[in-house]
């Protein structure tokens, strides 16, 4: 969430996050997808110098590939779901992230039950997808602002559950679930189920830049569980190079 009118892909930061001591960028995959394959290549040389491994990737599903409503193509979005697991495996990736509110927002005046379904349908289809891959899939609840499916991590879990995959994991995002006010006592519930993190400070959806309360609160529950796995800053910044230097350090103290 950089810049990305101008590197949608957030490849432009590696460099810099290597330099800073993070140990993973999560990058777009939507963009990635886009890319001719000489760029691809290019690409991937260049994180490969760079010190830092693409471990995770957001923007899972472009806004042209509808995945509810009566525009919905289940072949279509499992073609280019392999398609795109199989250029994320190139770089390393280990978590794929499935908000992609465009693509999932239930059209208005269609079923949300159907919707719903059709999700269901989609998430089961891609547990072999992800198997084949060596990567598991994240589903983000996204806050009402965004998404008229899926706002709270207590659905994404529930849908998880219908699905019955183990490839197939819960986000816990502490912007969003600030955004609804939801109990992030739920990770409690959710386990194991629990396969990616996302934060950022909810006023503003910036850098962190205090461990406060709500904050503690939340890292600890994800000590409480188990949690040994990564965790994203997904937010706006007008001062990068000091506020994820910043960030990285209140990170590492939450964590522990």
């Amino acid at each position: 969430m950089i810049s990305p009118s101008t590197d949608p892909i957030g490849v432009d930061i590696i460099e810099s996050l290597a330099e800073a001591g993070f140990d993973y960028v999560e990058l777009s995959l939507r963009d990635l997808v886009k890319l001719e394959e000489g760029r691809f290549s290019a690409l991937a040389r260049r994180v490969e110098g760079s010190g830092i491994r693409v471990e995770a990737c957001n923007n899972f599903f472009p806004a042209e590939i509808p995945l509810t409503g009566p525009g919905a193509r289940l072949d279509a979005a499992l073609d280019y779901a392999a398609a795109a697991m199989e250029r994320a495996a190139r770089l390393g990736v280990r978590v794929i992230v499935f908000g992609s509110s465009e693509a999932r927002n239930i059209p208005q005046g269609f079923s949300r039950s159907e919707a719903w379904n059709q999700l269901v349908d989609l998430l089961r289809n891609m547990g072999p997808l992800a198997d084949r891959c060596g990567l598991a899939v994240a589903v983000e609840p996204l806050n009402t602002r965004e998404s008229n499916i899926l706002n709270l991590a207590s659905e994404a879990l529930r849908m998880i559950r219908e699905v019955n995959d183990p490839r197939i994991k819960l986000l816990v995002d502490f912007y969003h679930m600030g955004m609804e006010n939801e109990d992030p006592g739920i990770m409690i519930e959710a386990g194991a189920a629990v396969g990616h993190v996302h934060f950022a400070k909810v006023r503003g959806r910036i850098f962190p830049d205090e461990a406060d309360e709500a904050s503690l609160r939340f890292f600890s529950l994800l000590k409480r569980i188990g949690y040994s796995g990564r965790c994203s800053v997904e937010a706006t910044t007008m001062s990068f190079d000091f506020d994820s230097r910043r960030a990285l350090r209140l990170l590492k103290e939450m964590a522990g």
